[in-house]
Formats: C-alpha cells, structure tokens, sequence
C-alpha cells in the first residue's frame, strides 16, 4: 500500500507551515509597529508631546576664589523664578568675598512630582569641601531635618535625593552641620 504524496513528509509539511505562520505573525507585527509609531509621534523631531517645554541654563560665570569651582551656574534675573526666600539668605551683599564663596547653591531635578517620586537635589558648596550637609523641609513654619538623608561636599559639589508621599508644595534647603550656612529654598509640588 503507497501512501498520498502529501503523507510521506508530514514533518516537512510542519516545519513548513510553522514557517509561513511565523513569517505572517512578523509581518502583521511590524506593520502594528510602524503604525504605533507614527500614531504615538515616537521619533518624530516636531513631536507634540514638547511642545510649550523649554530648557532654562543659567549663564556661566567664573568663580573668584582659587578653591572654588572654575564655572558657577548664575541664574539669569531675565527669566529665572525666584526660588529663595528671604529667611534663608546666607550671603547678604556687604559680606566680604570670601564669605560669599562659602554659599550654599541648591536645585532640584522636579519641580512636580507624584508621590513618593524621587526629588534630585543638587548644587555647589564652594569652600566646603567635605562638609556634610543635611536635607531640610519646611513643616509647619519651621525647617525640620528631613530624616536622616544628607549630603557629603566632593569638589565643591553634591547631590543626593528624596521622596515624600506629603502632597501639595514642599520645601528643602540644605544645611552644613557644621557651620549651620544654610542654602536657597527649592519647591516641589508633590501630587
């Protein structure tokens, strides 16, 4: 008894078929990513999903003292909100140069978050090599360590980071345990 031609290979006819399917399944996906692209704008330069977004540099200016950082960012009184309040001013403009080279710059990565995100807090301590600085948050009325979260001066710089599930604008400023400068205020809305 001789079997159909189409029953002596029944493992080629598989392999063949398993073939054509996964060619048909990769043509079916990668049309659904060519059009999943364009409807989500991925890749596109003139994209929407930037539009009214601006990235704010402040100016470069050089630093007078031979310790400090060779280029200190100055935000420029053009377009920079201003971020401190007047209580946590550490330099005032009769203090001598090298007191001012002892000021604290603080910034944040955030300004909005969700809760619990991780805030990036940033900046130059020039002067202040080694020095241990401590995250502070304002509750209250009163500036409070914000746990035990710090930051330790390497080249005139640091950083380090937090998260709060406390929602609406809170605010940090760094302290040096042991001088007590403190830094700017930073805000970040959390929620």
């Amino acid at each position: 008894m001789q079997l159909p031609q189409d029953e002596k290979h029944p493992i080629l006819a598989g392999l063949i078929a398993l073939v054509a399917v996964t060619f048909a399944v990769g043509l079916v996906l990668g049309a659904v990513a060519i059009v999943g692209t364009h409807v989500f704008g991925v890749g596109d330069d003139g994209g929407s999903s930037s539009a009214g977004q601006t990235l704010y540099l402040p100016t470069p200016s050089s630093t007078p003292t031979p310790d400090s950082p060779l280029v200190t960012l100055v935000p420029s009184t053009e377009t920079a909100e201003p971020t401190e309040e007047p209580e946590t001013a550490t330099a005032s403009p009769s203090q001598s140069p090298s007191a001012k080279a002892k000021q604290i710059t603080l910034s944040a990565g955030e300004t909005s978050v969700a809760p619990m995100q991780q805030i990036d807090l940033s900046g130059v301590y020039p002067g202040g090599e080694g020095a241990i600085l401590q995250v502070q948050r304002k509750l209250g009325g009163t500036w409070q360590d914000f746990l035990s979260v710090d930051a330790a001066v390497s080249g005139g710089q640091f950083e380090t980071y937090v998260q709060t599930g406390q929602l609406g604008v809170q605010k940090f400023r760094m302290r040096d345990t042991t001088s007590g400068i403190t830094s700017n205020v930073v805000s970040v809305t959390v929620g």
